[in-house]
């Protein structure tokens, strides 16, 4: 009978310990393997032979040693077991001999003699890579979404200033237009126009026509800006997107009382980008500039190709306050601002870094407190 029922337990072991899904493997408290089932071998994708007897960190990893958190980033489950007598699991991302990445959850089990002393160890492998690999999936999607949603918040926030200046700048060629329409009509109450006053109507409708002009390119550039457009990379001359942020903060800069210089490279600076983005980046750049010039200054923007690298550069120098040593570690790290409470959200220079990274570009600053800032942009050439 003890015979018998030793042959049953061992058959209700060998068909749970080879027919779960699980990978199982039985060790010693020396790190040995004492035996495996096939989900594990397939798992670690060795033979059994190859297993038994040798230590889990070789099997697993190659080490010499059992593994340690400065190898692995993580406390072995199995040392964590041994140390605490309890259950412990980790989620291990496993390199297969032919570079496969697999995802397990790993949790360990004691198993205990008649006096309570552990002496051998569980581990019970069960594939997550699928799982896991949806789960990263989906938080990289929503990652994705929540930097697109940034990015148009902080579009929004630059298209308040940008209307805040052009408000004023419309309103100039709005008066004009009403003046000349005044005159006009004063003319046409007075009786038939004569060829001198039809002299006249010529110039004011050309100077009108000139005027709404003026308007409308404005209206166009601000509703251009404003608009959420997907991504889309093409051919984008940066010097072109330089001329229209330019010519959307030019009298922004001219009620401020700061004097714009303008080295634009004479030949184009073609590169694959999208046109949206690099605007948004250069208007972030110029409005950090003409902020960091309360009282007026000089505002230097240049683009060349660099005749080492042949990269094109993008330099924008302002005569402004500047940025601490302390600070300047900081600027690019979402949320960090050295405005006021209320002037900013802190995410406007984290987002050009982004976006210049998107490029396969780079950004760097020099700066000296009440010496100004530079803020030096590369791309690569087409």
């Amino acid at each position: 009978m003890p015979e018998q029922q030793m042959l049953l337990e061992k058959g209700s072991y060998d068909i749970l310990f080879q027919q779960v899904n699980l990978g199982i493997v039985v060790l010693n408290t020396d790190f040995t393997i004492v035996d495996a089932n096939k989900t594990y071998l397939k798992a670690v994708k060795k033979s059994k032979a190859e297993v038994v007897g040798k230590p889990c960190h070789e099997i697993i990893g190659g080490y010499n040693m059992p593994c340690t958190p400065s190898q692995t980033g993580f406390e072995c489950p199995l040392v964590k077991t041994l140390r605490t007598g309890r259950s412990a699991h980790i989620i291990h991302e496993y390199h297969t001999s032919t570079d496969e990445t697999r995802y397990f959850n790993i949790a360990t089990y004691p198993i205990r003699d008649q006096n309570d002393t552990i002496v051998r160890i569980i581990e019970l492998w069960r594939d997550i890579t699928k799982e896991f690999s949806f789960r990263c999936e989906e938080r990289i999607r929503r990652m994705e979404t929540d930097m697109k949603k940034l990015i148009q918040e902080d579009r929004m926030i630059s298209l308040g200033k940008l209307v805040a200046s052009c408000v004023h700048e419309i309103n100039n060629p709005i008066q004009g237009l009403l003046t000349f329409s005044h005159l006009m009509h004063t003319i046409l109450e007075e009786g038939d126009p004569g060829k001198e006053d039809l002299e006249k109507f010529k110039k004011y409708v050309s100077l009108m026509s000139g005027e709404l002009e003026r308007c409308g390119q404005i209206v166009s550039g601000l509703l251009s800006f404003s608009r959420e457009s997907p991504i889309d990379y093409a051919e984008v001359d940066i010097n072109d997107v330089l001329n229209a942020v330019i010519s959307l903060t030019r009298h922004k800069m001219e009620l401020t009382d700061i004097r714009l210089e303008t080295k634009l490279s004479s030949r184009p600076l073609v590169v694959m980008g999208d046109s949206n983005q690099l605007q948004q980046c250069f208007l972030n750049l110029i409005f950090n500039a003409i902020e960091a010039m309360p009282g007026g200054g000089e505002l230097l923007i240049v683009s060349e190709q660099d005749n080492v690298s042949k990269n094109f550069r993008i330099e924008i120098r302002d005569t402004g306050y500047g940025i601490s040593d302390e600070d300047l570690e900081h600027i690019f790290d979402p949320f960090f601002t050295t405005k006021e409470e209320g002037k900013g959200t802190g995410l406007g220079l984290s987002i050009v870094y982004g976006m210049v990274k998107n490029h396969e570009g780079d950004i760097q600053v020099k700066s000296r407190q009440g010496k100004g800032t530079c803020f030096v942009l590369t791309f690569p050439k087409l």
